[in-house]
């Protein structure tokens, strides 16, 4: 009578461990989706392209995800594109952010620009429009031509109405004598004033101030009426679903990244040399109130 050779049960289990190991070993890693992001397109988008590339290969290294930049035909797309969670963080301007924000429950504004706790628009208008800089709100411009930039931008839209409002007492229908023309962007609309398509327009200071160091335009044919007083503006928004998707933490993680940034070639993406600074939800508080007293967010 034969007998099957005895396998000892310390040998059996550790065959099967090593076989579960293999298996384990042998299993395709699952990979998370990249993170994506944007930037609202306030300016030339071949421009932003460029820009944008070496920072999210920057933000790919430091947080140990992939990073894409994908670009924004404009305001409202990026905004939707976050609302739908095809972006986890968008660089807003401040009123984009507070729509994003208010629409999707838990996202919040991690970094801004050192310079965007205090923003400005310029009002500007070609020299042959006789007007020079004032201290007070330029009155003059009733009844002439006028153009903003994006209808969702807070320094080409949002905070100058607010200021035409107060200033005037009218709406900037009734004060210009017709519908408000948007130009899309800050550069647009500096181009239509040098060309004397519109009288007058709005602009974010920083892009006017950008365009004349670089003899792009000439201050003296395209000159500043007035400048309205500071606001909180651009910022970093960002998605609630990185926790869930890259874990517990992951959005301060990735905000300590934005901030600790210091080649300015990165930070020549958002236009902010001089670095970026944590903030929260509660810096744009003013800036949601000012939307909702002219009827822009409800």
């Amino acid at each position: 009578m034969s007998h099957r050779p005895y396998l000892p049960w310390s040998l059996a289990v550790a065959g099967l461990v090593a076989c579960a190991a293999l298996l384990v070993a042998f299993r395709p890693v699952e990979e998370k989706p990249p993170l994506r992001f944007s930037g609202i397109p306030n300016q030339n988008t071949t421009e932003l392209n460029e820009k944008y590339k070496p920072l999210a290969e920057h933000l790919s290294k430091e947080l140990g995800v992939k990073v894409e930049y994908v670009p924004s035909v404009d305001y409202n797309a990026s905004v939707d594109a976050f609302k739908n969670g095809d972006l986890q963080l968008c660089w807003f301007g401040g009123y984009t952010g507070v729509q994003a924000r208010e629409a999707v429950k838990g996202a919040k504004a991690i970094a801004c620009g050192k310079r965007d706790t205090a923003f400005k628009s310029y009002f500007i208008a070609h020299k042959d429009a006789g007007l020079s800089k004032s201290a007070e709100f330029p009155l003059a411009m009733q009844g002439k031509t006028f153009t903003f930039g994006s209808a969702q931008s807070t320094s080409g839209r949002l905070m100058p109405e607010y200021h035409i409002r107060k200033a005037t007492k009218l709406s900037p229908k009734e004060f210009f004598g017709a519908e408000p023309n948007y130009s899309g962007s800050h550069d647009k609309t500096i181009e239509l004033v040098a060309a004397k398509s519109f009288d007058f327009g709005v602009v974010d200071y920083t892009v006017y101030e950008k365009r004349v160091a670089e003899k792009k335009i000439d201050p003296n044919q395209v000159v500043i009426v007035w400048e309205t007083p500071p606001y909180a503006d651009y910022n970093f928004t960002a998605h609630p679903v990185l926790e869930e998707r890259y874990g517990k933490g992951f959005t301060d993680k990735l905000q300590k990244a934005l901030v600790a940034i210091a080649d300015e070639k990165l930070l020549a993406a958002m236009d902010r040399k001089d670095g970026l600074i944590a903030c929260d939800d509660k810096l744009f508080d003013e800036l949601k109130k000012t939307a909702k007293e002219i009827g822009l967010l409800r």
